[in-house]
């Protein structure tokens, strides 16, 4: 088996991309416990705040889809 340096710097590189995921994660579960005490304090805006948090939650995948993307780049390409 044939281990070099630059397979190694790749395998960091592919870790640290799958990080994106982890934090993606950490973020939307605080975004959804601050829409749950919006929605406990003002119910009346429900519809609005559960609007925003899909939109931003759609948005903040697409980080981790990002991360993904470059972990299976490095791992396969090079």
């Amino acid at each position: 088996m044939d281990v070099s340096v630059g397979r190694g710097l790749i395998a960091i590189g592919a870790g640290i991309a799958v990080l994106t995921g982890m934090m993606t994660g950490l973020g939307q579960g605080l975004a959804a416990s601050k829409a749950v005490e919006a929605v406990g304090k003002n119910p009346e805006a429900e519809s609005k705040i559960r609007s925003m948090l899909i939109l931003g939650a759609g948005i903040a995948e697409t980080c981790a889809i990002y991360g993904m993307l470059i972990a299976f780049l490095l791992m396969f390409a090079f």
